[in-house]
């Protein structure tokens, strides 16, 4: 990371050594003299701060603008980019601007980023709304409220927090103090401001007077085991299903299909219920939403969530009704069953239009094909070849003799091969482009599903790519997403039991944690396994995922979870010779799974496992005293009638009088005239003592009782 020094920094901005050391002070940065150094993201904040001085309390003037502080070094401009090279198709200048008005969280040197500000927007008449990424420190708070650093710690000491420029917020301590300033703040994670800039993007690159119609693409979304997978193995004349385990799908795959001079993209999201994320995700890039229902089956819980998937993404939705060959099937039943869910039938007047299909016999498959084509010429889908590409990786793993391969879709421009690009944090060279079916590729354009090879490491599926000007670029954009991750990571999403106005309502107790590390094959995988596992936290078990990464069980794996007294799930990976080693010496648990809610069962046994057995108390009798005896050595004794059950010797009791209980205690004898017995049942008389009680009276009533343990359930 390039540095520049005091001196360099205050000549730039115009102001003595003495003040920008004060002001370096102030926002909590280290400088001790004219000659220390900062970092370029520093001398950004500081940039941003006193552009904020002369400021209105939350926003700038209009049409002010902060000039741009040169870090040496760093041969890159505003935008993050090296003076552009001729390579690739040209940029179209009025569609894709990589200037400083492009507001791209990844794109560094814009004082707002790097002060923890995406923007700020939203202005109403009342009151703004200032947008803020996770993980913000003080100091970038207080830039981007105007206020300084000394200020907000003061609110917070207030509060009851203590915490310095440089600590890091919490998302409740930002929402809080906010709303102390009277001002709205939204706060979103690197992942959504990449998905509503690129939304936003997209938007304006189809308007352009290059944009040409593009193929569709579509998602297969429905129930597990409804035949999504299958409808799409009779389309591609493939046997995708065959190689999933459990026979359901557990990755997003994508694929592209030609149809006489047209083609279609199409992703098959997986059916089960621990992979909502995923389908959510497979509804973020889609053009047209297939749904497939089993007409044997009817309408299940994720036929629900695919609905409401569909809806969030605003695609239109086609029905595929699925093994209509059966004895038992139904599709009018499945007509109706939709129609409860506000998907109205074509035939019947509304706006869906339903095929009846077999995958397994080939009915009418290509009527669903034509029905896809009708929509996506209806809807026109544009996309601009002639600009750099940019897009969405819906899946990404690793593989051991290649390296990191990510499934991208091309949203817009085209892709080639020797570009450098930015996936999330990951970077690199394009080495090789790949189609579905793992032919190699020169390029892709718009709509087109490809794999990539040639990044450092491997991106979180969702992570939107970017093709940029050469390496050192690309790596630099991805070095500035890479601390924005750690920071949101080392965040916490919560802030401690200190800011006593936030969880007054709170009662204190302690809560057991079950420590895991997750190791699977690929990323989407384990982003639905860390949600599922996520999900089965309860008030007294807590689920904390202390580790998730794509790869075999390693050494470093058993270590850290011997570390955190924790187990290790693996995903269709298994441990090497050595990390099982290191495992059993440890005492460290490996559970390797292939079916996903398999899983999910076995880690809420373990949480079961953690509770505390419940304790329930079994009335075994009650016995009237009908007199007291003084016995010598022994002291008092009831002499009892057992109306109900049964008293035993080990058994504890209560002295219940007049419906309160005076005492509890224990059976010190037990006697039937003068013989010690081990219990006596309804009917009998006896002789009870009570254990350190001598203050028995006639008409008490003594409850016999025991403690069962149960083993404890969520």
């Amino acid at each position: 990371m390039a540095k520049i020094r005091i001196y360099e920094l205050a000549k730039q901005l115009g102001m003595s050594n003495k003040e920008l050391l004060s002001k370096c002070d102030e926002l909590g940065i280290e400088a001790k003299s004219h000659s220390s150094t900062v970092t370029d993201e520093q001398a950004q904040l500081i940039q941003a701060f006193l552009g904020n001085k002369d400021k209105n309390e939350f926003g700038s003037k209009q049409g002010e603008k902060i000039p741009t502080v040169s870090v040496p070094d760093q041969r890159i401009s505003q935008t993050g980019q090296k003076p552009r090279k001729q390579a690739g198709p040209p940029r179209d200048p009025k569609t894709r601007q990589e200037s400083s008005e492009r507001p791209s969280d990844d794109r560094p040197g814009t004082p707002e980023v790097s002060a923890g500000v995406s923007a700020v927007a939203e202005r109403g008449p009342e009151r703004e709304t200032i947008i803020l990424r996770h993980g913000m420190t003080v100091a970038e708070f207080a830039v981007a409220a105007g206020k300084t650093p000394a200020q907000i710690v003061k609110m917070l000491m207030e509060m009851g927090e203590m915490k310095t420029a440089n600590e890091l917020l919490a998302d409740d301590e930002v929402e809080l103090l906010a709303e102390e300033l009277g001002v709205a703040v939204r706060i979103v994670s690197p992942a959504e401001q990449d998905a509503e800039e690129t939304a936003a993007e997209v938007a304006e690159l189809v308007k352009s007077d290059l944009a040409v119609i593009r193929p569709p693409v579509v998602t297969v979304m429905g129930h597990v085991d409804h035949g999504k997978t299958s409808i799409l193995d009779r389309i591609r004349e493939a046997k995708v299903a065959d190689s999933e385990a459990g026979g359901i799908t557990q990755h997003i795959g994508a694929y592209q299909i030609k149809h006489g001079d047209s083609a279609i993209t199409f992703i098959d999201t997986p059916g089960h219920e621990a992979f909502t994320a995923m389908r959510a995700r497979g509804a973020s890039v889609t053009d047209i939403v297939v749904l497939v229902v089993a007409a044997d089956d009817g309408v299940m819980p994720q036929t629900v969530e695919a609905i409401d998937h569909a809806r969030a993404a605003g695609v239109p939705i086609v029905v595929a009704v699925n093994k209509i060959d059966r004895e038992d099937a139904d599709p009018v039943r499945v007509r109706q069953q939709l129609a409860e869910h506000d998907l109205i039938p074509s035939e019947w007047g509304g706006e869906i239009e339903f095929v009846d299909v077999s995958a397994k016999a080939g009915l009418h498959i290509e009527d669903l094909i034509e029905t896809i084509f009708l929509i996506a010429e209806l809807e026109e889908f544009k996309g601009n070849p002639e600009v750099p590409a940019l897009g969405v990786a819906i899946e990404a793993h690793l593989d051991k003799g290649r390296g990191p391969i990510v499934t991208v879709i091309v949203q817009q421009g085209t892709l080639r091969r020797g570009v450098a690009v930015v996936c999330g944090s990951a970077y690199g060279k394009v080495r090789a482009i790949l189609d579905d079916s793992g032919a190699p590729m020169d390029k892709a354009g718009p709509s087109t599903p490809v794999q990539i090879l040639g990044l450092d490491s491997v991106p979180e599926a969702g992570d939107r790519f970017d093709v940029v000007d050469g390496e050192r670029t690309a790596r630099h954009r991805a070095l500035v997403r890479r601390e924005k991750d750690r920071r949101v990571n080392q965040a916490p999403a919560r802030s401690g039991l200190t800011l006593e106005q936030l969880f007054s309502s709170v009662q204190a107790g302690e809560v057991t944690e079950l420590s895991l590390v997750l190791k699977a094959d690929a990323q989407g995988s384990i982003e639905a396994l860390s949600e599922s596992l996520t999900k089965l936290s309860t008030s007294e078990v807590r689920v904390a995922i202390i580790h998730k990464a794509v790869g075999g069980i390693t050494e470093n794996d058993v270590r850290l979870a011997e570390a955190s007294g924790g187990i290790i799930v693996g995903f269709n990976v298994r441990p090497d010779r050595k990390a099982r080693a290191v495992a059993e010496k440890a005492g460290v648990e490996i559970r390797s799974y292939r079916v996903i809610y398999e899983a999910v069962d076995a880690v809420k046994n373990a949480m079961v496992g953690l509770l505390e057995p419940e304790l329930h108390e079994k009335l075994l009798g009650q016995a009237e005293v009908r007199r007291v005896f003084h016995v010598p050595r022994i002291g008092k004794v009831a002499g009892c009638y057992v109306q109900e059950g049964r008293v035993t010797r080990n058994a504890k009791v209560r002295v219940v009088r007049d419906g309160v209980v005076v005492f509890e205690s224990g059976v010190s004898s037990l006697k039937r005239f003068k013989e010690d017995v081990r219990e006596v049942a309804t009917g009998y008389e006896c002789g009870i003592g009570v254990t350190n009680f001598q203050d028995l009276k006639e008409g008490d009533i003594i409850e016999a009782f025991e403690i069962e343990e149960r083993v404890a359930t969520l």
